[in-house]
């Protein structure tokens, strides 16, 4: 069997030699390439692939359908919404992800983006360098605080418990889940939630239903002077709607870990320029033990299916 990783799984050699070696001795054949988004040199890469591995790069149809051998595409990323899965669909091969990877890396930059926004880490940062004080930049407390988590998945449910163990209150939109609300979780129409949270934390995939959500309209929903943080997908964000709530005051932070393109960026992204705004370039799931636990998910997935028992199904 044709084992092809289209790009890193950003771990050290010494493990993924490990990987490697155990399925070339049970007589795989693997290849291993760095990142490339160029079609062309996609389809030669995997062309007679029976087994395809990536992370977060587009796997589109003409790649998809260039491939004849293809029997399964193991994802080592929990979203998926960068493959095309009609295409994989049609020609039979199935797809896992590599869902709880990243579950505490994300719920905790997730928190460090709400600290730090409540601190004014990054003003006071600048000032402090520039032999300035504090004054006009004294900050607020998480304990207290009413978080509202969009998607309470693996990942939104522990951005729950962490929250929960600063003294907050959490509540949840509940258009994404039939839960039922417990002592620590209630689940509220959007409006309801967007009324109540002073801070709005988003963890749902992007599909039909939650592509856009926070826009001008639910902004205008949301408590005058509240945090959003978008550690989820870009798509579920309106990047201008938000930017103009931050210019305007209407919010009165926003931490953000996701575009509608993966980075690097267009310098005027609108985002880039907004007051009290933490940017970072989608790096919330990557720590060294998320991606350690990634290829130890990644690699019993492909064992697994090869074993006839497909797990983290997909499709």
């Amino acid at each position: 069997m044709k084992i092809v990783m289209l790009e890193s799984l950003a771990i050290g050699n010494d493990l993924l030699n490990q990987y490697i070696d155990a399925l070339v001795a049970a007589g795989h054949c693997f290849e291993a390439y760095e990142r490339d988004d160029d079609i062309p040199t996609q389809i030669a890469r995997c062309a007679d692939a029976d087994v395809l591995i990536i992370a977060n790069m587009p796997l589109n149809a003409e790649v998809i359908q260039n491939c004849p051998n293809l029997k399964f595409i193991n994802v080592a990323f929990t979203g998926v919404d960068h493959v095309a899965l009609d295409a994989a669909k049609a020609q039979g091969i199935a797809v896992s992800n590599a869902s709880g990877y990243s579950n505490d890396s994300v719920a905790e930059l997730t928190l460090g983006m709400m600290l730090s926004l409540l601190r004014n880490v990054p003003q006071v940062d600048e000032r402090c360098r520039n032999g300035a004080t504090k004054d006009g930049l004294v900050g607020r407390e998480l304990r207290g605080k009413t978080v509202g988590i969009v998607g309470t998945g693996a990942i939104g449910s522990r951005v729950g418990e962490l929250c929960r163990a600063f003294g907050c209150r959490t509540i949840a939109y509940n258009g994404f889940s039939n839960r039922k609300s417990t002592e620590q979780l209630t689940y509220l129409p959007m409006k309801e939630m967007l009324e109540q949270s002073d801070i709005v934390t988003l963890h749902c995939p992007v599909t039909d239903q939650s592509r856009g959500l926070i826009n001008a309209e639910t902004i205008a929903q949301m408590k005058d002077g509240a945090l959003l943080i978008n550690a989820a997908r870009g798509p579920v964000v309106d990047s201008q709607a938000l930017a103009d709530a931050l210019h305007s005051g209407k919010l009165a932070g926003a931490g953000i870990d996701v575009f509608e393109t993966e980075p690097p960026l267009d310098v005027n992204h609108p985002l880039l320029h907004t007051p009290n705004t933490i940017v970072t370039p989608h790096v919330a799931f990557a720590t060294e033990e998320s991606m350690k636990k990634r290829a130890e998910i990644v690699f019993d997935n492909l064992q697994q299916w090869m074993n006839g028992n497909q797990i983290n199904s997909v499709i």
